[in-house]
């Protein structure tokens, strides 16, 4: 298997619904391909984030009583039939297998049951799904997961080093771009090192910063002709999101610092960047 194919299989094998044969290709191309491995990671992660973060709703349990109480009132108010034991009928009807007594229900009512049912499924669950985040919220959902797992798994750096000229060579031999890298300790932000990372399906650079006791990701990738230049902060799950672009790179700054640091650190980064 190479990597093409086990692109297009990775969402089928990630939700469980490929063949065991198949599943196990798929896992043995992934000890043998770091890429790949990488990328299956953060899409597991990036599903995980959005699983946790959407809403789910129940139906309230006084929804239930109420519909199995007007059920029961319907019955009730159901004509019987008397028939004399002497009576026989002008015209003798095929002898029919017992029918559960909800058959005798109106037709009418129960399809009004259904639709009140439906009505709330669809109020209580899929109306929030509805609400899509736009590009910005879903990229900012990856960013927080790779910033998170950086500190989790240990492994905020590829190469630890507070020397610019150390991890700017060693990402530009990595890329197929070469990043920015600045050292900014005299500006209360030091340089920790720099690491590989993938996202908006794409490797991109990571820098890390440090701010007192806190770290800082710089994700840094090429930016687009028509990216936007203006800074743009985003708050989500108590961490700070900043956006900018240049001429030449795009750069998200993630980090649980105040907005004011974030900021702070954009101006002194920008600073000591070089403009083209």
């Amino acid at each position: 298997m190479n990597c093409e194919e086990a692109t297009k299989l990775k969402d089928g094998y990630l939700d469980g619904e490929l063949d065991p044969i198949t599943s196990q290709t798929i896992e043995q191309h992934l000890r043998e391909c770091p890429k790949c491995d990488q990328a299956y990671k953060i899409h597991g992660s990036l599903i995980r984030a959005i699983g946790n973060a959407t809403p789910y709703y129940k139906a309230p349990a006084e929804l239930r009583e109420r519909i199995q109480s007007s059920l029961r009132e319907e019955i009730a108010e159901l004509p019987t039939r008397n028939f004399a034991r002497d009576a026989q009928p002008l015209f003798p009807r095929r002898q029919s297998r017992p029918r559960p007594i909800l058959w005798e229900t109106s037709w009418n009512w129960l399809a009004l049951a259904a639709a009140i049912i439906f009505a709330a499924i669809i109020a209580l669950t899929l109306v929030p799904r509805l609400q899509r985040p736009g590009a910005d919220q879903f990229l900012a959902t990856q960013l927080i997961s790779s910033h998170v797992r950086s500190l989790m798994a240990s492994h905020l750096t590829d190469v630890a080093s507070s020397d610019q000229h150390t991890v700017k060579p060693w990402l530009d031999t990595k890329l197929d771009f070469a990043p920015p890298v600045v050292d900014l300790s005299n500006e209360g932000f030091p340089l920790i090192g720099g690491r590989l990372d993938y996202l908006d399906n794409r490797p991109v650079a990571a820098l890390v910063y440090g701010r007192r006791k806190h770290f800082i990701n710089l994700f840094v990738w090429p930016a687009a002709s028509n990216e936007s230049k203006a800074p743009k902060t985003i708050t989500r799950q108590g961490y700070q999101l900043l956006h900018w672009a240049d001429a030449d790179f795009n750069y998200w700054a993630v980090s649980d610092v105040n907005v004011n640091d974030l900021q702070t650190f954009r101006q002194q980064f920008e600073t000591r960047t070089p403009r083209h």
